[in-house]
């Protein structure tokens, strides 16, 4: 234990300032480099001071700032704009440690495929961002380190696992950074931190790593920024690289739609209602903002039971048996005795109910035929990102009793799944804060290839209800 590890840590944290990021987004820093105004590497070194200044938020996994890898080309949209990678997605000459303490990794010896993919926009990568172990937890709160700290309040959850992106964007280090969503992984943290965070459709994006193995592939790589546009322009500037022909082009995005839609609404989850409070009163705000906008807005009941998320949990232990029995593939020093008691409670569930693997299987793949007959008459659906606003840390620890930690993961991650099963897009706007100042997100959601309507959506709400900023509030709550 340090000396100063009694001393609070501010309420809130943030590193925005006078330099060369200013309070700018990704396309107005692409803007300026085009321009000949600031070079990438004078972005880079701000970003990398910036990410010094806030190291308390426990953010950033692997530092590359004397050596960030700058673009080759000078053609990308977003074209030295400074980023981050998730620890889970190898970058040539960086560690993948998977938010793991079973092994410390060497530098990976080359870029996988949605690296380049990632890296075709041109943007400079100053290092990785934490996550949970393998992703599995829906807050990183590693017990062999430090918790990443949301940087609107310090003693609470940023969400995972694309956490450590989510704080570092929120906090203004970098305006964009790489996330993957294999059960809400984006959209959960973008809720937490408010952020933008798109999920786009299943085989969007280059598949590599271990999606490419999975029996379904519930992951989707995307990023986390602070502006609908800057996700837009990415959207566009990745599909640029490849693009999937089996699925409907997206484009440039550049604002809402004037077409009129019919919009569904899911107010409650496979539980039962959502309960009053700051997430539903951010669900249905959004609702009169639609409508005011002529939208067509239908309250609909979630197509599904207990049994979908039982058969989502099932399938996430299969993923724990399957890392923990092969990680010597991952890293040869990997050893099982030290993954964390989230990850063995959950190779643990699968093993009880291994046999029930193939029924497992088939429920998750009917789902997507069971969400188009409910969903697909729909433009698009409104539903709440989170079943309540982020948890202080330690809620969600992977030290708390693993039967009692996944009780508060189904009350707590109960929409976002859906769209992982089902190969769906959505995509997580904030929606305002609550009393407490903490953000709060809402969740658009549509059939797949779908992702053109849900940016246009998003814009709309980002006009209307102006998004947060944690710059543009005190440093301290009241």
């Amino acid at each position: 234990m340090t000396a100063d590890a009694h001393i609070p840590l501010p309420t809130r944290v943030h590193a925005f300032g006078d330099d060369a990021l200013g309070d700018h987004d990704a396309i107005a820093l692409a803007a300026l480099v085009r321009d000949g105004a600031v070079s990438p590497g004078e972005l880079a070194a701000a970003a990398a001071a910036r990410a010094q200044q806030v190291e308390q938020l426990a953010a950033v996994a692997y530092p590359s700032y004397t050596k960030p890898l700058l673009a080759a080309q000078r053609t990308g949209a977003l074209h030295g704009v400074p980023t981050f990678v998730k620890d889970n997605t190898d970058v040539a000459g960086m560690p993948t440690n998977q938010g793991t303490a079973a092994f410390r990794a060497l530098p990976a010896r080359a870029h996988s495929g949605y690296t380049r993919q990632f890296l075709s926009t041109g943007m400079t990568v100053l290092g990785k961002s934490a996550m949970p172990e393998f992703g599995f937890n829906a807050s990183n709160e590693p017990p062999h380190g430090p918790p990443t700290r949301n940087p609107w309040h310090t003693g609470f959850s940023v969400g995972g696992s694309s956490g450590g992106a989510a704080a570092l964007v929120a906090a203004g280090v970098v305006p964009i950074a790489h996330g993957n969503d294999g059960g809400g992984s984006i959209r959960i943290p973008a809720a937490c931190a408010g952020l933008v965070g798109l999920k786009p459709s299943r085989g969007r994006h280059v598949v590599s790593g271990l999606a490419r193995t999975l029996p379904i592939d519930i992951i989707s790589e995307g990023v986390l920024t602070r502006t609908v546009r800057d996700t837009a322009a990415y959207v566009a500037a990745a599909e640029r690289y490849w693009r999937n022909p089996a699925l409907r082009p997206i484009g440039h995005v550049e604002g809402p739609t004037t077409r009129r839609m019919r919009i569904a609404l899911v107010l409650d989850n496979i539980a039962g209602p959502l309960a009053a409070g700051p997430t539903r009163d951010a669900v249905e705000k959004v609702a009169r903002t639609l409508e005011s906008g002529g939208h067509s807005v239908e309250v609909v009941p979630l197509p599904f039971d207990v049994a979908i998320e039982n058969a989502f949990l099932h399938y996430w232990g299969l993923l724990a048996a399957a890392i923990t029995t092969t990680g010597k593939l991952l890293d040869r020093r990997f050893d099982a005795r030290r993954v964390d008691d989230l990850t063995v409670g959950l190779r643990g569930l699968f093993l009880r109910r291994a046999l029930h693997a193939p029924l497992t299987l088939y429920r998750l793949r009917a789902a997507a035929t069971t969400y188009e007959r409910a969903l697909g008459p729909y433009d698009a659906v409104l539903l709440p990102a989170l079943g309540h606003t982020t948890p202080e840390l330690g809620y969600l620890s992977p030290t708390v009793p693993f039967d009692e930690l996944i009780d508060r993961l189904r009350a707590y991650v109960c929409f976002t799944p859906i769209n992982n099963i089902t190969g769906t897009p959505a995509i997580t706007v904030p929606a305002g804060l609550t009393a407490a100042g903490l953000p709060v997100g809402v969740q658009f959601a549509a059939t797949r290839g779908n992702e053109r309507t849900l940016l246009e959506l998003a814009y709309l709400v980002e006009s209307e209800q102006p998004f947060p900023r944690l710059d543009r509030f005190p440093d301290k709550l009241g």
